[in-house]
């Protein structure tokens, strides 16, 4: 995960606080739902100019801020080669 990732998340996070972002912080108790899920797909998709597929777009995906970040990282490459 990079630096920036958590500054990505935060906003979505209502219950994140002050407490420290971590791969194994769980995106539910951090507050993250359903609707803020979508928001969060689509500035995540901004921040890091990747497009998740819809096969990544799973409870599993969105579990972790961990799977999250591997989702993202599994797309990356292609999307650096693209452009």
């Amino acid at each position: 995960m990079d630096a920036n990732f958590p500054a990505v998340l935060q906003p979505f996070l209502k219950y994140a606080g002050g407490q420290e972002i971590t791969g194994e912080s769980r995106l539910r108790d951090l507050g993250l739902d359903s609707m803020q899920s979508i928001q969060l797909l689509f500035a995540v998709e901004d921040a890091y100019h990747v497009s998740l597929p819809d096969e990544l777009l799973t409870d599993d995906t969105f579990a972790t801020v961990g799977s999250l970040w591997a989702a993202i990282e599994s797309v990356r490459p292609a999307a650096q080669e693209a452009s």
